[in-house]
């Protein structure tokens, strides 16, 4: 049996089926001519088009909001570059007034220094001179003092009473001359 079909296989030709007259080929032919002729009757590939165009549309739309935010987008950096240069020229400018600020109270510094160490110099040679006067001043208090001791020892020894009271005397009776 197995060879019988083989042989049939092998060798004979089939016949093609038909139905009124129209082979298979035939027919899927006419059935997709009338599938496309309801198409076209139902005006499926104006919808299909329409639709197209709409996605088109919201394509352009969306190409044209990227567009427009794009520029935006590069209007934003141009201003923020802008900024940041403008932010470097100001921290360069703060750098520079706060050296120069900084010189200013170094020289100041300097300055108030100079002037304290002169003042301090001043007030040392102002104490040194006052406690030269002091110095001065005692010794002579003592040199006053021991002299009037002295004078008063040597007067003491010198004169006795009665040359005292002639003395007196004699001042007395001049004063009276000299008041008159």
């Amino acid at each position: 049996m197995f060879e019988l079909i083989f042989f049939l296989a092998e060798g004979a030709e089939h016949a093609e089926p038909s139905a009124l007259g129209l082979t298979a080929t035939a027919w899927v032919s006419l059935a997709m001519l009338v599938f496309i002729g309801i198409l076209v009757w139902k005006k499926v590939p104006a919808l299909i088009t329409s639709n197209l165009d709409k996605q088109i549309e919201d394509i352009r739309t969306q190409l044209d909001e990227a567009k427009s935010l794009r520029g935006e987008a590069e209007k934003l950096r141009a201003e923020y570059e802008a900024k940041m240069a403008s932010a470097l020229t100001e921290a360069e400018d703060m750098k520079h007034r706060a050296e120069q600020e900084a010189e200013l109270i170094l020289e100041q510094a300097k300055t108030d220094a100079t002037n304290l160490v002169e003042r301090r110099k001043k007030m040392a040679e102002d104490k040194i001179a006052s406690a030269e006067r002091t110095a001065i001043a005692d010794i002579r208090r003592k040199v006053a003092g021991a002299a009037s001791n002295a004078a008063a020892d040597l007067i003491g020894d010198v004169h006795d009473a009665a040359a005292d009271k002639a003395l007196v005397n004699n001042t007395i009776s001049d004063l009276g001359s000299k008041l008159n």
